[in-house]
């Protein structure tokens, strides 16, 4: 099974430009809302026409400008799960699921390939209902039988659980196991939830602007991000820019303080990345140690969300602005600390107004050149 997409298509908004292959795995797609993931998937679909380029699936050609080639949405042969389900409202389950098996297959197999997928997904007696009389996990339930039922060449999912609260969503996912175990072949997974890019997929590509900036494995992505995009698209709650002083040391005007990298520092550094939980109290100066003010806390269940303040700015610092004047601004000039409620007693949980010191562990930093 193998999938070749190199396509390009312009918009007023931004330009889709877009080469990535894919063999027999699970490939996701992570990016903010408009930024070309679910463009992608339906133009692999036939739903919308690439400017120019080629998609090849199993081997046939979907798509190729240069040849004069487009196949039709139902010549492709692929599978696209919307967030919506796009289930018929007047079909009932049982003819929902056989919706998408070609008309040349009998109807005693027809009938064993719905049978078969109604009872992979636990919907059998729910056979002559319609969508309207199911609720959205059981609809979710039938357009994976749908999927499966029709036998595509490729299997699509775009946001499949952003619409449902996170506990139907926890029970869902394991319908999801099921179909991608059933499934021998490419599987494409959108999604702006890193969580759940890392637990379904064997690769992600990170997609900005309609250009895929890198493609890695889940572990690569979170332990060696190459972008800014990808640092926080991976769920990194410090990302600054900084400037190149030296091998082992960047400045970052918006913290107005140096820190130093175990990492060698590229020339052509642009932005430098800390998880939150990685900060640490420190006791006195050292190497990347602060002295900071709690500016702002936030409980959840299990730890502490901590906004420091640097108290010590370098005179070249960007201009300091108050809350009121500029959120994101204020925000960006502050340092994010998660602090685990489960290991510090509640007497030395941070609160604000305190003045205290943290380091940033050298070995923890993150350098990016894009």
């Amino acid at each position: 099974m193998s999938l070749d997409v190199n396509i390009r298509k312009r918009f007023k908004e931004f330009d889709l430009d877009v080469s990535f292959s894919a063999g027999n795995e699970t490939l996701g797609f992570l990016g903010v809302s408009g930024c070309g993931k679910s463009l992608t998937l339906r133009c692999i679909a036939g739903i919308e026409k690439p400017d120019e380029g080629r998609i090849v699936v199993n081997d046939e050609v979907f798509f190729d400008s240069k040849a004069g080639i487009n196949l039709s949405p139902q010549q492709r042969k692929t599978a696209l799960l919307f967030q919506n389900y796009m289930l018929f409202p007047n079909l009932t389950v049982e003819e929902n699921v056989g919706a998408g098996i070609s008309r040349s297959v009998s109807k005693v197999e027809r009938a064993r390939l719905v049978e078969a997928e109604l009872h992979r997904f636990g919907l059998i007696g729910f056979n002559d209902r319609y969508p309207a009389q199911l609720s959205g996990g059981q609809q979710q339930r039938v357009a994976l039988a749908r999927m499966l039922a029709a036998k595509p060449g490729i299997l699509m999912l775009d946001e499949p659980f952003s619409a449902l609260d996170a506990h139907l969503k926890s029970v869902l996912e394991q319908n999801l196991v099921s179909l991608f175990d059933a499934f021998e072949g490419t599987i494409l997974y959108v999604s702006h939830d890193i969580d759940e890019a890392i637990r379904f997929c064997d690769r992600i590509a990170v997609v900005q602007s309609g250009h895929i900036l890198e493609i890695d494995t889940a572990d690569g992505l979170v332990q060696d991000p190459h972008s800014e995009a990808a640092l926080k698209l991976s769920g990194c709650k410090n990302v600054v820019h900084v400037e190149y002083v030296d091998e082992h040391l960047v400045y970052a005007p918006q913290w107005g303080v140096n820190v130093a990298t175990s990492a060698p520092v590229p020339r052509d550094v642009k932005y430098i990345g800390i998880r939150a939980f990685f900060i640490e109290r420190a006791e006195g100066s050292g190497e990347n140690c602060y002295p900071v003010r709690v500016d702002r806390v936030s409980d959840s269940r299990f730890e502490r969300s901590v906004l420091l303040g640097f108290r010590d700015r370098s005179e070249r610092a960007a201009c300091a602005v108050e809350r009121e004047d500029d959120e994101m601004r204020y925000l960006h000039q502050h340092l994010f600390w998660k602090v685990d409620k489960l290991i510090v007693p509640p007497e030395e949980l941070p609160e604000v107004g305190d003045e205290l010191s943290i380091r940033i562990p050298p070995e923890k930093i993150h350098l990016v050149s894009q």
